[in-house]
């Protein structure tokens, strides 16, 4: 073997590796954060930049939920937090806590999402 086809082959393992690593980071699974419990109300902080942090969210079923939205940045595409399965929706203004409240949820997974759909996050009720 040349070196110079040393080199292609190397280049071309590299280049799968860090292919796989983006589609595992960007698809693989997520776990989720558990919610915590106050006052018989299950509740969870999510930082909106870039996207949803944590994007999913754990709570028990059949307790009420309070999840509180705070914006860091000013793109027009995370101003708005949907949930469709409720019918709300939320303005996010930059650098305040918004809180929507849920009431006690079935089993069973719901979206929310930006106003054009494109950032998303996920509440699993178990």
């Amino acid at each position: 073997m040349t070196p110079h086809l040393l080199v292609q082959i190397l280049v071309n393992l590299i280049g799968v590796g860090l292919i796989g690593f983006i589609a595992w980071f960007h698809w693989g699974p997520r776990k989720g954060v558990k919610a915590a419990s106050t006052d018989g109300r299950q509740e969870v902080a999510i930082t909106v930049a870039g996207g949803y942090s944590p994007d999913i969210v754990v709570v028990d079923a059949g307790r009420p939920v309070r999840l509180r939205f705070t914006r860091k940045e000013t793109s027009s595409c995370t101003e708005r937090v949907v949930f469709e399965d409720f019918d709300i929706s939320r303005l996010l203004p930059t650098n305040e806590e918004v809180v929507v409240d849920l009431p006690a949820l079935e089993p069973g997974e719901y979206e929310f999402a930006c106003q054009m759909g494109m950032i998303r996050g996920k509440l699993v009720a178990r």
